[in-house]
Formats: C-alpha cells, structure tokens, sequence
C-alpha cells in the first residue's frame, strides 16, 4: 500500500522474481542524447515488497504482452512454434502436478493422523505401523466383535497384561493424556520454532494474498513441510480440530512452489494467483473428496479472481487430487465419499420443518461461535496470554483429553463420530445408537422399522448430549491457537450431535404418536419414516454454513461427501436457513472476521458500499496535511529523488509536468525507482548526484558540462486510473474490487489533487462503520 503499509513490519526473506521493465541511460560527456545502456530488464523492477499490494492491471497487461510476443514469435519457426504450443499447455501440466503433489500430501497426512491418534490407546502386536482398523482386518473374531481382535493390544493389556478392572482404566485413561499432550506440544513447538506461519486454518491469508497481498513466506517450502508434519501431530492429538481448512493451506503451498517452475507463472503473481484458485480446489477435494465441491468453494468463499479457464483447471486439478489421495491411501474407503451413507426411506416434505429448525440452530452457533472466537484471540492478542502459545497449546489440550477420554464419542476421532452419526442403523449394526427394541416382524432387506429405543439408545443421547457441550465450548478456544486447526470438521460434528438427537427425538415421536394429524399421512405404525442419520447429515451442514457463511459449495460438499444426491432440497433449506439467521446477527463469516481481527487489507466484493461520499472526501492530503509529494517530468536531479525516498514510506509517487502546473504524466513505483537509481549510479558512467532524471522521450539541450543524465521513462507507469473528485465513492469502491487496484490518483480539471489507495478505501469503509479505521494494518 501507499500509505506506510510496510511501517513497521520486520523484513522477510523475498523471492527472486524478475521484472519486465528498465532503465535508460542518461547522456554523456555533456550532450543531451540519452542511451539505452541496459537493454535486458532489471533484476527486482516490476516485482513487489513484501506486505504490498500487487497491480492487478499491470500484471495483466504485461502477460497480454508476453502472449502477443509468443504469438507472433512462433510464425518465424518451428522451435517458436513449439515453444507457443509448450506455453499453452503449460497451465495443465502445472495443474497435474498440483493434483499429484496435493494428493499425495493429503494421503500420507491421512494415513499417519489415523494410525497416530490409535497409538493413544494402544498398539497392532501384528505391526505397530498398523492402526486398529488394519489390525484387525485379518482377524478371525466376529462381526460384532471385529474391533475387539486380539492383535490389538490396549495399553493396560501390553503393561498390565488385562485390560478390565479400575486401574486398567486408569492406565489407560493416563496414556491417552499423555499421548495426547506430546503430540500437541510437538506440533507447537515445531511451529514456534521453524514456520510461524504453518499455524491456524490458513483460509484468511490465502484470501487475502489471492485478493494481491503479498505475504513473503506463508506459501514457502518450510511452511509446507512444518504444515504437513504438525497437522498430522494437531489431529491425532485430539484436539476439536480438523484437517480440511489446513489442507487448502498445503495445497497452496504445493501450487506456489511448483509455479517456480515455469516463468510465466513465477514472473507474473496475477497469473500465480490463477494457479493458487485451483490449487484452493484441490485443497478442498483431497479434504472431503469433492471435486466439484472443491471447484465451487475456490469460487464462492476465497478466490477474488477466477476467468472461465480458471475453472476448468481447477476441476482438472481437483479430480487427479482426489484419485491420487485414493491411490496413495489403498487402507481407505474403497468409495469417492468420505461419509458415505445409504438411507432406505426418502425424506418427507412435512420434515421440512425439523429441518429448518436445524438450519436456524445452525445459525445461532455460528453466530455464537464467531463472536466468542473473535473476542478470545483479541484477548489472546491483547493480553499476555498471546506471549505463552506453548502454555495455552498444553492447558488447551490437557483439559480436551481429560474431558474427552470417559465419554466415548469424545475420545473417537471427529471424522468417526460424524460417520457414526451418519449411519443409518441397518439389522447387523452394533452401536450403541442402533440398539432398539428389536421388532423384525416387518422387516424387508435391510430396511427396518421405527422401533423404541432401547437402553443403549438412551445412554447414547445423554453421551451425546455431554459431547455437544463440550465440542460446542471446547472449540472456541482451540480455533487459532498456535497450530494448524481446521474448523470444518468440528462445526459439522457439532451439527451432527444437534440432528442426530433430533432426529432420534422425532423418530421415538412418530413410533408413540403415529395416530397424530403430522404422522398419520406419512407414517403408520411399523414403517420405516424417520430417518435420524439424515437429520444428522443435514444438522452438519447447518453448522458448517452457519460458521463460514457458504451456501451453493456447501451443499455440493455435502451430496459429494456423503453420495446423498437426493437429499439436496433438505440440505439446501438448513443452509439458507443457517445463514440467513447468522446473517442477522452478524454479517462476517469466520474467516472474514479473522481476517478483519488481523488487519489484512482484504475489500470484500460481497458487500454493498451505499454512503453518499466522494473522492474528495477520502483522498489523501487531507485539507490539513503536507502537499502531495510528487516527482517532476524533467526537473529533479538523482539526490532530489533520493531525498523523497528517503524522507517518505509510500510506495509511490505521481509524476507531474511541473509542481506549478501539476499537470499529471504518470505514476512511479518506490521500487523501481530505488533500484534503477542504485544500478545507474553502480554501472552507467557519470551519474551523480546533481545528474538530472527524465521520464520524458526526449531531453532539452544542455550545456557540455552538464553530468550525464538519467532516463527512467521506461519503469514510468504511463497510464495511472484516475477519477474526479466529484466521482461518488460507491463508483471508486466498484472500481478498486473489479479492477484490482493497488491506488487511484485523483484530479479536477486535469490537475492532480490527491490520490487514493485501497488502505484508504478500506479504512473509509470501516470509519463508516463505526469501527477503528487504524485496524486495517497487517499485523
């Protein structure tokens, strides 16, 4: 940004990335004639500081330059011909890869988060590399005892020698803490230490930067390889954490090294924000398995830029991801679903109403969920609790584990519990949620009947009930603390225990109450009309929706998470439910709310501007400020410019016929300028400091012993956006989303005032609503 955005913010190590424009020597020996010294383009000009806004048009103009080059190149030979055919496909071949890298990544992140979070109660004697699951997969025990195989071996039974009696429990109670806390404070202390940045969801800054911020690092191989390794830790440590979100993170990451590979991609960052969207969809599909679900959210909730071919490349991308995850993972379901469920009874339209229920409890925690979030991590920020992320991981993580292990939808993975809750109870089902009073007198198949509930049924909805509370309060602290934390998985399973008991509630009401108006169209004694798995599934995605404020791509994720292709109305009522509620409460979804909390400068193209101001009004100098520091056409010799850069922090600087006329010629990045300066004076004979700067095509006569001078017309931005002060800021705001702009001069007459950049827009927005303009900082 223009206006001190860098002020502050420790330096990070850069990328080398090249540039396409140059400098222009000055004339020697005294003549006015000024030579092109460097014909090859600058090292650094037209790259980018860090914490800096890129110029989405200039980005733009420049890959339609380089295009037009190719193309008119590859008429001259066959070796350019191949070389245009070779740039075209050159953005598949990068979305091959991504899926590969991505799918690959995402597989071995599965496979070691199962195996580890089972290492916490026990160990396979047949292979300790073995979870419980492929443990027992050879196991001659039946199949209602199929978990209880006598390869597997519960840490009492491997140090006790039995598993059974009060001190077995405990062991066993302890190891699991104990497991638990050296996996967390593993992954903390790895963040700490090697990648800040592969901390939290991700989510936020990936919108951010593919908004054109600049974060230096955050998509960097050590935050790659840290990411990978302590989301693996995070979940299998147990805490109400998910891998999904953190997955487009590694996904991302994955997407910006391998563009290094090919220079259109590596030179241009509107171009690396085009690879970055499709990566975001791989990220998505290798979580959930949803390919078009993948393609949707990249569309709807973080991509800010997303032509026709985007999309394309994204679906590609996104499918070799999910194959190549179900390549890489041959243990996993055989199926393209991660909670694959097969209800027998189609859903009724007077359950629209218990659904809708769903979809507003949904919002209410969403709402819930942000603000209470929002306002811990302020505190966490705020206070000194933000200075001991190590303490708050432990404490966080010992009351988790402690809470959880008695309860034993607690202790089991989240994405286990949401598959129990799922699960339509079928006649060879053995959880306690499926042990009814047994009645096969009507039973066709595997469709069974609504029947009452049995002991076990009762035990499991107050274990559910005791797990809903403490997912719903647990994950307000564990979201944002100092390790890789998704929060996809916990808001479904949340939903997921709310539907579950509702639907268990409504089915032993239609069984006992058959006879009433809302029943007897539909549902007779002895048929199967309740379906509580549904309920779950649809509770789920009322919480997903109520937190992050999707709707199209939510409700895609969810038929291709689960295969439930019919039940899309239901899921569609809950979601715009959810958020319409959320909504009502408070606009942001949660990743807008931390990017807000953060003070990225992210201007959201959802929102409505409907203040009656003007250009003027925001512009920048205010009436009382300093004079606009601009730089002269042809006026100002090398120790001028350098005093301005040096007296000043913005990151450019208009150019102006004379300060008199203040007639606009163009506009010149800090950049650019520092270093054609610094390379003139190291390399171009007879630059000194009283050496006049042009940025005009030709010079004036001067006398022969004048010092050479210096031509930078070529880093000069010739055609800068510019508006009237009149424009209405409803316009300006419309401009800076659609366009992408970094800064916008403004004039009256044709005569620079002032200039407005989009620090300055987003700080207007947020003054307008009454909140702290001074916010909108990165921090």
């Amino acid at each position: 940004e223009l206006l001190e955005l860098g002020k502050g913010v420790p330096v990070l190590p850069r990328s080398s990335l090249g540039g396409f424009s140059s400098y222009n020597g000055g004339g020697m020996n005294g003549t006015s004639t000024m030579m092109d010294f460097l014909e090859e383009p600058l090292p650094g000009v037209g790259t980018y500081e860090d914490f800096n806004t890129i110029d989405w048009v200039r980005e733009k103009s420049r890959d339609r330059d380089r295009h037009r080059e190719i193309t008119s190149r590859s008429k001259e030979s066959t070796w350019a011909l191949i070389h245009s055919v070779s740039d075209a496909f050159s953005g598949w071949l990068l979305m091959l890869l991504i899926g590969l890298l991505a799918g690959s990544l995402a597989g071995l992140i599965d496979i070691s988060a199962h195996w580890m979070t089972d290492l916490k109660e026990g160990v396979c004697l047949a292979g300790f590399w073995f979870n419980h699951e492929h443990c027992c997969w050879k196991s001659n025990t039946t199949f209602t005892d199929r978990d209880k195989c006598p390869e597997w071996k519960s840490w009492s039974q491997l140090i006790l020698g039995h598993g059974e009696g009060a001190f077995a429990y405990i062991l066993n109670y302890f190891m699991y803490v104990v497991w638990a806390l050296l996996f967390s404070l593993l992954a903390v202390l790895l963040v700490k230490g090697f990648a800040p940045y592969a901390c939290g969801s991700g989510i936020p800054e990936i919108k951010t930067i593919l908004s054109g911020f600049i974060i230096r690092g955050y998509l960097g191989k050590w935050t790659l390889i840290i990411k990978t390794i302590t989301l693996v830790l995070a979940v299998s440590s147990g805490l109400s954490l998910g891998k999904e979100g953190p997955l487009v993170h590694v996904a991302c990451c994955c997407g910006n090294i391998l563009c290094h590979l090919f220079t259109k991609y590596r030179k241009n960052e509107a171009k690396r924000r085009e690879v970055l969207s499709a990566a975001a969809a791989a990220g998505v599909s290798v979580a959930f398995g949803a390919p078009i679900g993948g393609v949707l959210f990249s569309l709807e909730e973080v991509s800010y830029y997303f032509p026709l071919k985007t999309l394309w490349r994204s679906f590609f991308a996104a499918l070799v991801a999910a194959f190549t995850l179900r390549s890489i993972n041959p243990f996993g379901n055989s199926r393209l679903v991660l909670f694959y469920v097969e209800f027998h009874m189609p859903w009724h339209l007077l359950e629209l109403v218990p659904f809708i229920l769903l979809g507003i409890f949904g919002g209410l925690w969403g709402a819930f969920f942000i603000r209470s979030n929002i306002a811990w991590c302020r505190r966490r920020k705020t206070t000194k609790l933000g200075k001991y992320p190590v303490l708050e991981v432990f404490v966080v993580t010992a009351i988790t584990a402690i809470l959880a292990f008695p309860n034993e939808y607690t202790r089991m993975s989240t994405s286990e519990l949401i598959s129990e809750l799922f699960n339509d109870c079928g006649i060879l089902d053995s959880s306690k949620l499926c042990e009814y009073v047994n009645d096969f007198n009507s039973t066709k198949g595997d469709d069974l009947p609504d029947r009452a509930a049995g002991p076990g049924v009762y035990t499991a909805m107050w274990q559910l009930a005791l797990a809903l509370i403490m997912k719903v309060f647990i994950t307000i602290f564990t979201f944002g603390m100092k390790v890789p934390s998704g929060l996809f998985i916990p808001s479904m399973a949340v939903g997921a225990i709310a539907g579950r008991l509702l639907g268990v509630a409504m089915e032993q009401l239609a069984y006992y109450h058959h006879d009433w108006a809302i029943f007897s169209g539909w549902c007779s004694q002895g048929a199967d009309c309740i379906t509580p798995g549904l309920y779950a599934m649809v509770g789920a995605a009322a919480c997903l929706g109520g937190v992050t404020r999707m709707t199209v791509s939510l409700v895609v994720i969810m038929f291709e998470l689960t295969g439930g292709l019919e039940y899309i109305v239901p899921l569609m009522a809950a979601a715009m439910t959810s958020k319409w509620v959320a909504d009502a409460i408070g606009r942001e979804g949660i990743y807008d709310a931390h990017i807000r909390l953060n003070g990225y400068p992210f201007l959201e193209a959802k929102e409505e501007f409907s203040h009656k101001t003007l250009a003027m009004d925001v512009m920048r100098p205010r009436r009382n400020d300093p004079p606009l520091t601009v730089i002269t056409q042809d006026s100002m010799t090398v120790e001028d410019v350098e005093t301005i850069i040096n007296e000043t922090t913005y990151s450019g600087y208009p150019v102006v016929v004379s300060r008199e006329s203040q007639r606009l010629v163009g506009f010149v990045l800090r950049r650019d300028l520092i270093i054609s300066v610094e390379n003139a004076r190291k390399k171009q004979d007879g630059i000194v400091s009283t050496s006049i700067i042009y940025f005009t095509d030709h010079s004036p006569p001067l006398p022969p012993s004048s010092p050479s001078m210096l031509k930078l017309r070529s880093i000069l931005d010739l055609s800068p956006f510019t508006v009237t002060d009149q424009t209405p800021m409803e316009i300006v705001v419309d401009i800076f989303r659609k366009l992408g702009l970094r800064q916008c001069l403004v004039t009256h007459n044709g005569k620079l005032l002032g200039i407005i950049t989009k620090k300055d827009v987003l700080k207007h927005i947020a003054q307008l609503a009454n909140q702290d303009p001074d916010s909108i900082l990165f921090n």
